[in-house]
């Protein structure tokens, strides 16, 4: 990375955004992540002892099971084999005290001590699991709040080069793989557990046969290994062409209309048909593997018993071992494979979730941010309104001026209408004055105070903006005129909707202000959307006012109804109004047309007519447009 020197003279990192980019893929294990991962989990380390404390016994159980069966009722019960001096963990005498105390025979208390077993360990391990997952998904739940607090302060320069679909991503996708990896590691620790009790018990009985047996577990991971770097390809080509035809449909079901005017829908359809075939390839190719794969684990587990029957059939016959031992080392053969089985499954959600965490902490430190005062000034409890730009410069890219030494003073109660060609900074100039960038510090003052000395938040209390693409949140319209904002009642609500004519349009709704809007305010027209904007901005009672583009896609019965609300609300406030239709801002007090960056002209609309400047020239296109 390099570094240059952003507005306010300090050094500022170069950052490379295209690491937002990156597609998930395999990556190595990394410890330092996972512990810190691990870290979220840390208020819930209560839960995860007692989930573990669980497991440890609900696998016990499972390891009592297939020893109730071979040592048990076959060796003790069935063949009456008294010498028999495998470890039984003391199930046999627990079955001969039991049938003395019930008077039961021998196999009925079995068959019991077998019920409850199994009934143990599933009860056990549910619970077990219910436990593990509360930890985890309130590890994640935490997790996902602090990356959407952290990403939901970056400022407006981070999205303005990252998609949001991107940040999204991270939220959403990359926190549920850490779910599956997090859920993962709980299920090797229940199946690794009775693999190392049946080890033991496997050697206890017969050293040679379980050596014997454990040269599988080489050419097993061998196996695993090499299967699983192949589906990890197969899987990230697939999620690639998954989300390619996500997308695919993402935009032609939002472009609908320009598809059918158009008439692209064959040439749309044999798109998606392609990219479709090519997902279904990656998905053919994976599971013709995963079939051979689990052909080849079930080969393995039967070659092992039929190993173990072989082998053990002389020592049988010497009485070197029981039929319940052979029964006992065909029953472990499961447990003593399906570990490796399970980690090798386990492998491509590790690899996955490391990618998705490297992401995920990608995110969370990513330290940009607006510069804020340790120290910042508290502004009145009223302020006058009075703003003075002195030699303001901006650039978005090092080099680039799109702000170009501007010096101006808005008086107080002033209207400042702001015109100029696209692209001639003018919305630039007001987000600056709502400090969504860095400025340099002495050049922008409110009420004679530096800009710099106050912070985002008490500021942006202080100036009402409304753009010209209102955004509609999902709730009612009271939510979405209040923000949830305690201080503003329903009262309030009415009365600033009935000052720029939304009251008028809500009654008519079925629940009026209760009414909940759709998706994006689609249940309302522009114009209406438009007047909610103002309902607003009007509620919160900012001292200045700033409309950008506000009337620019709305019809002229409803821009009368605005013009109206505009002289109503801009009274007594620091106005500035961005607009592109002339018309909307010939009742300001003074315009200023800015153009590249610069200055251009500056006085009434009147002044600025005789001059026959750029305005006039603007003034003239449009009322040409106007009247075609």
């Amino acid at each position: 990375m390099t570094t240059s020197i952003n507005a306010n003279n300090r050094p500022a990192v170069e950052r490379d955004y295209s690491v937002f980019e990156a597609d998930i893929s395999g990556a190595a294990l990394n410890l330092t992540l996972l512990r810190r991962l691990l870290g979220w989990l840390r208020p819930y380390k209560g839960l995860i002892a007692i989930s573990s404390i669980l497991v440890l016994i609900a696998s016990a159980l499972q390891i009592l099971l297939p020893i109730v069966i071979s040592l048990v009722v076959i060796d003790h019960i069935l063949r009456g084999n008294p010498s028999n001096n495998s470890p039984d963990f003391g199930l046999v005498e627990l079955n001969i005290r039991l049938s003395e105390v019930f008077g039961l025979p021998p196999l009925i208390i079995a068959c019991g001590m077998y019920v409850v077993f199994q009934l143990g360990s599933a009860t056990i391990g549910h619970a077990h699991r219910l436990t593990l997952v509360q930890a985890v998904i309130n590890g994640l739940r935490d997790l996902r709040l602090d990356l959407f607090s952290h990403m939901e302060t970056r400022p407006s320069s981070f999205f303005d080069r990252v998609a949001v679909g991107r940040v999204m991503t991270r939220v959403t996708n990359d926190v549920e793989a850490l779910y599956e990896l997090l859920r993962g590691l709980g299920t090797l620790v229940g199946e690794f557990v009775p693999f190392f009790v049946a080890l033991f018990v496997m050697m206890m009985i017969n050293v040679e046969l379980t050596l014997l047996l454990l040269l599988a577990l080489p050419l097993i991971a061998v196996v695993t290994f090499f299967f699983r770097r192949r589906t990890r390809v197969l899987f990230r080509q697939a999620r690639q062409t998954l989300s390619s035809m996500n997308q695919n449909l993402q935009e032609n079901l939002a472009g609908l209309q320009v598809v059918q005017i158009s008439d692209r829908q064959q040439h749309n359809l044999d798109r998606y048909t392609r990219i479709n075939k090519e997902n279904r390839g990656h998905e053919v190719r994976l599971g013709r593997i995963e079939t051979l794969y689990g052909a080849f684990n079930e080969s393995i587990a039967q070659v092992g018993i039929g190993l173990v029957l072989y082998y053990s059939a002389t020592q049988v016959m010497d009485v070197s071992m029981t039929v319940g031992e052979v029964v006992l080392f065909t029953q472990f053969i499961g447990m003593l494979f399906n570990p490796i089985v399970v980690l090798g499954e386990q492998t491509n959600i590790l690899f996955r979730a490391m990618a998705s965490g490297e992401r995920i902490f990608q995110a969370l430190d990513w330290d940009e941010a607006n510069h804020e005062p340790q120290k910042p000034v508290q502004l009145s409890s009223r302020l006058q309104g009075q703003i003075d730009f002195k030699n303001l410069e901006f650039s978005y890219i090092p080099g680039e001026m799109v702000i170009k030494d501007i010096s101006l003073t808005v008086n107080p109660g002033e209207t400042l209408a702001i015109v100029g060609p696209t692209g001639s900074g003018k919305s630039t100039l007001i987000k600056l004055l709502g400090r969504f960038y860095d400025i340099a510090d002495n050049t922008i003052f409110l009420d004679g105070t530096d800009l710099n000395k106050i912070h985002s938040k008490e500021l942006r209390k202080r100036i009402g903006t409304v753009l010209q693409d209102f955004h509609i949140f999902s709730g009612t319209i009271f939510d979405n005129i209040s923000l949830g904002d305690p201080s503003i009642d329903l009262k309030k609500v009415i009365e600033a909707s009935k000052i720029v004519h939304a009251d008028s349009f809500i009654q008519t709704l079925p629940l009026g202000y209760d009414t909940i809007l759709s998706e994006r305010g689609q249940n309302l027209s522009q114009g209406q959307r438009q007047l909610l904007a103002f309902a607003r901005v009007l509620a919160a009672d900012p001292e200045i006012l700033v409309l950008d583009e506000a009337t620019a896609n709305i019809d002229t019965e409803t821009e009368l109804l605005i013009q109206d609300a505009l002289e109503k609300i801009t009274r007594g406030r620091t106005s500035i109004v961005i607009a592109h239709r002339l018309q909307t801002i010939q009742e300001a007090d003074r315009v200023l047309v800015f153009n590249n960056g610069i200055i251009e002209e500056l006085g009434s609309h009147e002044e600025l007519l005789q001059a026959n400047g750029l305005y006039a020239t603007l003034h003239k296109l449009q009322f040409q447009e106007e009247r075609g």
